[in-house]
C-alpha cells in the first residue's frame, strides 16, 4: 500500500530501511537499529510513524509495537490508505 516492493520483506537489513521510508523515518535509522535497547526505541517510534502515515492513532502505533503481525495485518487487509511521508 505504501508503494513498496514486496520482496523487500526478505531482504534482513533492507527490509528496515523500507519501514523506515514508509514511517517517514530518515534511513540512518537502521544502524540505530542495530544497538542493543535503542533498537527498542526506535522500533516504537517507527511503529509511531507507520501508524501516523496511514491515519491511524497513536494508539495503533502502540499495537504495532507490540502485536506487529496482527497491526500490519490490519493495515494490510484493511481499507487504510498511505497518506506518505511528511516532508520538512
Amino acid at each position: 500500500k505504501a508503494g513498496q516492493p514486496g520482496w523487500a520483506v526478505f531482504i534482513p537489513i533492507y527490509n528496515v530501511y523500507v519501514l523506515c521510508k514508509v514511517a517517514g523515518k530518515p534511513g540512518w535509522w537502521v544502524l540505530l537499529m542495530l544497538i542493543p535497547l535503542v533498537n527498542v526505541i526506535i522500533a516504537f517510534l517507527i511503529g509511531l510513524g507507520v501508524a501516523q502515515q496511514f491515519n491511524k492513532s497513536a494508539v495503533f502505533g502502540i499495537g504495532i509495537f507490540f502485536l506487529p503481525f496482527i497491526f500490519y495485518a490490519i493495515l494490510a487487509f484493511g481499507d487504510a490508505t498511505y497518506v506518505g511521508a511528511a516532508t520538512a
